[in-house]
C-alpha cells in the first residue's frame, strides 16, 4: 500500500514517522496508548487537536512530538505556555492543522472529527501521504474527488473503522469485481429493542448509553439512530469501488463480526475482533505487519452465539436517508452529513428532540433539490462550499426550530 518502514528485512529501521490529526479524540487517545506501549518504532512529526489545549499538550509531551497545532486560536496562549521548557514548536488556527497535516511522515491518522477534517487530510493526500482514515467526512462529504486525489498521488487509504478495517482484512487482496455483496454490521446501539415512539422521546443521557463502544458524543448519537451505518455504506462505496446495489447493513449485537465480504463463488469472509478500538487502528499504525496489542482475546467458547438481525428502517429513519443518498449517487451524501453534523449537535444541545434529526436531515435534502446544490461536487473545495451552505441553512432553521417547536427549512 505505499507505506515505508512496513516490512522486516532482519537490519535495524527507523522509527515510522507519524502524525495525528485528532490527537484529543477517542481513537487519538486510542492510538497514543498504542504509541506509548512500542515508543522504539514510532516517531510523532506532529499532533493536531481542535479546542483542548492542555490535552493536546499532554499528548504532545507523552509522544515527544515535533509540533502541535490547535485548530481553535484562541488556545493558542495555553498551548504555548503549557509546552513551555519543550522543543515542541507550537501554532494555531486552521493553517497550523494542514501544516501538521503535511508534515514529512511515513503515516497520516486522520481522526479529525466533522468536515474539519476534510481540508487537512486531502492536503496530506494531495503530497501522497499514506492515511489512516478514521474520518467519515472526507469521504462522504468529499467521497468522489477525494479518491481522485488518491489515486492521483498513490496515496494510500488504510481503513481506521473497525467495520472498513474488518472488510479491507477479508478482502484479502481479492478482485473487486468478484464480490456480491459489502456488509457492514451496527451493533444496534442502546436503542435496537426500544419502540418508534420511545427513540423519538430519547433523552442525550440515553443516547450516549451505547453497550458496546466508547467513543465521542456526535459519534456515539449516530450510532444510537443507526446514522454511522448508513454514512460507513457511502464510505465503503468509495473506499472499496462496491456499487451501492452490493452495500448492506446487518445488526449483530455482540460487535464480535465487523464487515463480510461475500464473492461470486458463494464463500463469505468475514472480519472479527473484540469491540476495541486499538485492534484496527494498531492494524494501519503498522501494516503490513501487525503489533501487539492489549485487546481483550476473543473466547468463541464463553461468546457461545452470536446473532444477526435486519435493520428496522421504520424506527431508524436516518439509515434509510443515507441509503437514499447512497443510492441517488449525486452530492446528497454531502448535504445529508452536514444538515445531520449540525442537528446532532442541536440534539446534544437539547434544543430539538432525537426524533429531530432525522426529521432536519430529511428536510435539508429536500432542499438541496428543490433548490439545485444535490449535485455531485467536482472537487473537495466545492465540496466543502455546499457543506458550508447547508451548515448555514441548518442553524438558521434549527434556531427557528427552538423558538416554534417547528422542523422546517427555510
Amino acid at each position: 500500500m505505499g507505506l515505508k518502514n512496513g516490512q522486516s528485512n532482519g537490519r535495524a529501521q527507523a522509527p515510522r514517522r507519524i502524525v495525528l490529526l485528532g490527537a484529543t479524540g477517542s481513537i487519538g487517545r486510542s492510538t497514543v496508548d498504542l504509541l506509548e506501549r512500542d515508543p522504539e518504532r514510532f516517531s510523532v512529526a506532529a499532533v493536531a487537536g481542535g479546542r483542548d489545549a492542555a490535552a493536546l499538550a499532554d499528548v504532545a509531551r507523552r509522544t515527544r512530538a515535533e509540533f502541535a497545532a490547535v485548530r481553535d486560536e484562541s488556545a493558542y496562549s495555553e498551548l504555548k505556555e503549557a509546552l513551555s521548557g519543550t522543543n515542541i514548536q507550537v501554532a494555531a488556527g486552521r493553517d497550523a492543522v494542514i501544516e501538521a497535516a503535511v508534515r514529512e511522515a511515513d503515516l497520516v491518522l486522520s481522526a479529525i472529527v466533522g468536515a474539519a477534517g476534510v481540508e487537512p487530510t486531502h492536503a496530506a493526500i494531495s503530497l501522497g501521504r499514506a492515511v489512516a482514515l478514521a474520518n467519515k467526512e472526507c469521504l462522504v462529504c468529499a467521497g468522489a474527488p477525494f479518491m481522485r486525489t488518491a489515486k492521483k498521488t498513490n496515496a494510500a487509504l488504510l481503513p481506521v473503522d473497525s467495520e472498513h478495517n474488518a472488510i479491507f482484512q477479508a478482502l484479502g487482496g481479492e478482485d473487486p469485481s468478484r464480490i456480491e455483496r459489502m456488509i457492514v454490521t451496527a451493533s444496534g446501539g442502546p436503542f435496537r429493542t426500544w419502540s418508534r415512539e420511545r427513540i423519538a422521546a430519547a433523552t442525550v443521557d440515553e443516547a450516549l448509553n451505547h453497550p458496546n463502544w466508547a467513543m465521542g458524543p456526535k459519534v456515539t448519537v449516530d450510532s444510537a439512530g443507526l446514522m454511522n451505518k448508513g454514512l460507513e455504506l457511502i464510505e465503503a462505496h468509495h473506499l472499496f469501488g462496491v456499487p451501492a446495489e452490493k452495500l448492506e447493513v446487518v445488526v449483530h449485537p455482540q460487535s464480535i463480526v465487523h464487515g463480510l465480504v461475500t464473492f461470486a463463488d458463494g464463500s463469505v469472509t468475514a472480519g472479527l475482533a473484540p469491540p476495541d478500538m486499538r485492534v484496527p487502528i494498531a492494524h494501519c499504525l503498522a501494516y503490513p505487519e501487525r503489533l501487539t496489542t492489549p485487546a481483550k482475546r476473543l473466547d468463541f467458547a464463553q461468546i457461545g452465539s452470536l446473532t444477526f438481525e435486519a435493520p428496522d428502517f421504520e424506527r431508524f429513519p436516518a439509515l434509510k436517508l443515507a441509503l437514499d443518498a447512497l443510492a441517488d449517487g449525486g452530492g446528497l451524501a454531502t448535504v445529508l452529513n452536514a444538515a445531520n453534523e449540525i442537528a446532532v449537535q442541536a440534539f446534544l444541545d437539547r434544543r430539538i428532540p432525537f426524533s429531530g434529526i432525522a426529521k432536519h436531515v430529511a428536510e435539508a435534502c429536500e432542499a438541496a433539490v428543490r433548490d439545485g446544490y444535490a449535485q455531485e461536487p467536482v472537487s473537495v473545495e466545492e465540496a466543502l462550499g455546499v457543506d458550508h451552505i447547508v451548515r448555514e441553512r441548518s442553524r438558521s432553521a434549527l434556531a427557528v426550530d427552538a423558538q416554534s417547536g417547528m422542523l422546517t427549512l427555510q
